[in-house]
Order: C-alpha cells, then structure tokens, then sequence
C-alpha cells in the first residue's frame, strides 16, 4: 500500500516551484511567511503561517484551475452566514506561468488548537464540554440551510465504490444538505469552535457529515458513543444510515489508495457492523 499523499513532493523541481509560488504569494500580500509547511493532496497545495494570517497557495496544470479544491474556500466564504465560526478569507490573487495556475489564499489565523493535532483520527477519548457539542450542532444546523448547487459527494462514486469497498449493492442518494464534506477532528478547534478547511464544502448526503466525524473516532469509543447520542436524529434514519454508509466507503477508498491505511481495519469494522456484510480484501 502506497505512503500517505499528504505530503510535499517527491520531486524536487515540484517541491521547489512551490516553494517559490507560496514566496511570490506572499509578496503579493506584503507578509512574511514563518510557519511550518503544511502539505496537502499530492503536493498540490501549500499553507503556511504569516503573522496574523495563514497564507495557502493551490496549483494546478493551465487549462484545469477550478473546482472545489480551487473554488471552495471563496465560495464558502461568500455564501456560507458568518454564524457557522470559520476563518475569514482576506484575499484571493490567481495567476499563470507557461505550464501551471496558481491561486493564493489569505485567511485569517486561528490560534485555536485543532481536537487533533495533524491527524484526524482519535487515538484515545477526549472531553469536550456539552457547549462544544451545542455550539457543533447549530453550527450544522446553519450550513445544512446554506442553497448550493456544487456536489460534494456525487452517484458516480457511489456506483463505483460500494462493491469494492463495501461489499453490498451501491445505494441511491436521497436526502441530501449542505455540508463541510471532510469533517473530522483534525478541522475542529477544540475550544472556540472554528470549522477549517472548508473548500470541499457542498452538497453531500444527509449524514455524511456525522458518519464521517463518527468513522475516524473507532478508537475513542466514549467519544463515538457521544457523537451517537448528540446526532442520533440524524444518524439513526435510513437516510442517515445511507450517509453514513456513503462516508465509510470513501473513507475506505481513501485507506486503499494510501491515505491513513491504518484506519481501514477500524473503517471495516463500523461499515461490517451497519451493512452485516464482510468488507472485501483489497
């Protein structure tokens, strides 16, 4: 199984030419840069602290600059009430070399610590006080009524995905709201809650959200039994249920293709206990 791809490039001409867009991002923006690289999916994005803000830049070939992962974090920020906590986006510059586009975004800093530092799974239980679970549920309360057309989760993936990582026939996609669409602890601050990392944001199935927040807590078992009892309208439906099933197959496929493999064993064994299906070997 291939090594996590959250991760600077291998290729030292890549890991130099962005480099070298993150520094021309934050002359644009006159800040310095001091913060520890934070790489994201395959190289393509890179953030870093810059004073009181966070500078990220994201690349892509010529001719393929779009979507959520180019898109999301404007979006979100015009569209979604500043009522769910989120970091404000204070400027959006894209430019172009001969071969590659970039855009870079400037966010404010949130000096609140992530539940998890890095990883977005719970390796142990942690308290969180009831206000952080309320202030979590209205936080989705105000996002699931945010009108959007970008697709977060999509049939296709489904279609595709079910039997080979589920084991069980692909499900249709019902009900469906607006979402974060990459919930997990590691996008939660601890105290003061803030939701970060909102570019996959869009519409996903009713659950996904919660199944995923419940998926990467196997090893906290107090704390996914929290999760349960503080969702549980929402989880505990055959929409729901759906959602949830939705999120683990991904979650699976993610495993597979090498990001987090250790968690496929723990993902398996939430999606055998909801399905009654063993989870195919890879």
């Amino acid at each position: 199984m291939r090594q996590t791809v959250f991760a600077a490039p291998a290729e030292r001409g890549e890991l130099y030419r962005m480099r070298r867009a993150h520094a021309a991002a934050a002359k644009r923006f006159w800040v310095s840069a001091s913060g520890p690289e934070v790489w994201g999916w395959q190289g393509r994005t890179l953030g870093r602290r810059a004073g009181d803000c966070r500078l990220r830049t994201v690349c892509a070939g010529v001719g393929k600059a779009g979507g959520r992962l180019w898109e999301g974090t404007a979006t979100a920020d015009t569209h979604v009430p500043r009522s769910v906590p989120r970091p404000r986006l204070r400027g959006v510059p894209d430019w172009t070399s001969p071969d590659v586009a970039y855009r870079a975004e400037l966010t404010e800093y949130v000096s609140g610590q992530p539940v998890t530092s890095g990883a977005p799974a719970l390796d142990q239980d942690i308290a969180l006080p009831d206000s952080w679970w309320s202030e979590l549920k209205s936080a989705f309360g105000t996002l699931a009524a945010v009108p959007t057309d970008r697709e977060s989760v999509r049939q296709n993936r489904v279609d595709r995905n079910f039997r080979r990582f589920l084991g069980i026939d692909p499900i249709r996609i019902g009900e469906t709201t607006t979402g974060h669409a990459d919930l997990h602890r590691a996008n939660l601050t601890r105290a003061a809650l803030v939701l970060l990392d909102r570019e996959n944001g869009g519409m996903v199935p009713a659950g996904y959200d919660l199944g995923l927040l419940h998926a990467y807590s196997p090893a906290a078992p107090a704390t996914a039994a929290r999760i349960r009892r503080a969702f549980g309208h929402a989880l505990d439906t055959d929409a729901g249920r759906t959602g949830e099933l939705i999120a683990l197959g991904q979650l699976l496929q993610a495993c597979f293709r090498g990001v987090r493999p250790h968690l496929a064993p723990l993902v398996a064994r939430q999606a055998e206990y909801l399905t009654g299906t063993p989870v195919p070997t890879p």
